[in-house]
């Protein structure tokens, strides 16, 4: 098993905007072969931002590195623009290897 996880710092006034675009997104990971799951995560709110994380499971590191260089990845991330001032920088991506 693999996860992939990218954290977003979302200003809190465009929350619901960003929830929204990830709702209403294709994100075509069905169609990909070994694609387990996939959740959006709220996490803690701070005074300047709301803690997210998209959360995939794959059922290795090479199904999700096939994704990364797919039409499908390319599609999806095409859909993926927010209003300015959505973001409080860069997401940052965390990959981990099951172990036990």
């Amino acid at each position: 098993m693999f996860i992939a996880m990218n954290r977003f710092k979302i200003n809190p006034a465009f929350e619901a905007d960003f929830e929204r675009l990830w709702r209403e997104r294709d994100s075509y990971l069905a169609e990909v072969p070994g694609f387990r799951s996939f959740a959006l995560l709220r996490g803690p709110a701070h005074d300047d931002h709301v803690l997210y994380a998209s959360h995939t499971i794959w059922e290795s590191r090479a199904a999700f590195e096939a994704w990364t260089e797919s039409e499908h990845f390319r599609k999806a991330h095409a859909q993926a623009k927010a209003p300015k001032g959505t973001y409080l920088g860069h997401p940052n991506l965390e990959l981990f290897e099951a172990v036990a």
